[in-house]
């Protein structure tokens, strides 16, 4: 006798059987897989994934899946293919941006990574080990993360980088990923361990990034020559300039504009011309290339007092 099942969607719609979870990753995926490409690089092997940021031909991926070569292809899910030239690239922010000579690409839409709160979905849309198109899901599992890279002799610490369960395997670096509105909010970047992945935050600090490659070529920042992290400051102090935390300074660079106006180890960075600094990120995004050669005024904690020393920025080179 064979025993008839009944499936408990026997009768339904396909779509109605699609429950919120899916319908939203259903929907973020057929958005913005238009605008995600898989790339391969001239003379290397292996690919990586890049975002349409610019219709006009103009897209972004990782520093490191580009390296040092300056060609390659980018082909789309529509199975069009298109080469492309790195018009700029900045290891320090793990960024690159890519041209292709290609028309009626469709641009991701961008959203702001500041606004991501922690289990928010998300959705990762990229080329895993080649499978052009490959779409996992998961929640936001941590904000404020921060990746270290490298250029030359400098490193750099990339701040507030998104920590997300979604899956990344080696393809996925340079690919979106979205929030559920299928607004991208991060451009992949690295796998932090098993179930792990990073992505560099799309936010107003990477968009003037993204600008300056597109139109010089890289970004330019300024040096001031101090290593240094975040320490509380004492009540008198926090109540005086307003904020909890600062800087503190635990390196000075021999010969270094910061060395040249007298900053010491132990001081504690609390502005730039004004604007607050609490955290190394906040000094990062501050010293952007308009501040180099000129002068600037860094608000100091030193010895429990509130002082004002006078730096000139050099540019920062590898």
């Amino acid at each position: 006798m064979v025993e008839h099942r009944t499936d408990l969607t026997d009768g339904v719609d396909d779509d109605d059987a699609l429950d919120a979870y899916s319908q939203l990753v259903t929907a973020v995926a057929e958005t913005l897989a238009p605008a995600v490409a898989s790339v391969r690089l001239r003379g290397r092997r292996g690919s990586g994934s890049a975002v349409v940021f610019d219709p006009r031909g103009v897209l972004v991926t990782s520093a490191h899946v580009v390296g040092r070569i300056d060609n390659g292809t980018a082909t789309f899910t529509d199975g069009r293919q298109f080469t492309f030239h790195v018009v700029g690239r900045d290891p320090l922010s793990d960024l690159a941006a890519l041209r292709v000579d290609g028309q009626g690409l469709t641009a991701a839409r961008l959203g702001d990574a500041a606004r991501l709160r922690v289990g928010q979905l998300v959705v990762a849309i990229g080329n895993p080990l080649g499978f052009a198109g490959s779409v996992t899901a998961g929640v936001v599992s941590a904000l404020g993360r921060s990746l270290p890279t490298r250029e030359g002799a400098v490193t750099r610490l990339v701040e507030n980088v998104i920590q997300t369960d979604a899956a990344l395997n080696p393809g996925n670096s340079g690919g979106a990923l979205a929030d559920a509105r299928g607004r991208v909010v991060g451009i992949n970047t690295a796998v932090a361990g098993v179930g792990l992945g990073l992505a560099v935050p799309v936010d107003d600090a990477t968009l003037s990034i993204v600008s300056a490659l597109v139109s010089e070529g890289r970004y330019r920042r300024a040096y001031l020559g101090i290593a240094g992290g975040s320490r509380p400051l004492p009540p008198r102090v926090r109540d005086a300039v307003g904020r909890g935390a600062g800087v503190e300074v635990v390196q000075v660079m021999a010969g270094s504009p910061a060395d040249h106006a007298g900053i010491t180890v132990e001081d504690i960075v609390v502005g730039v011309d004004g604007e607050p600094v609490t955290e190394l990120g906040d000094l990062q995004r501050l010293l952007g290339g308009e501040r180099i050669g000129r002068q600037i005024r860094l608000h100091v904690v030193r010895d429990g007092q509130l002082r004002q020393l006078t730096v000139v920025p050099s540019e920062l080179r590898g």
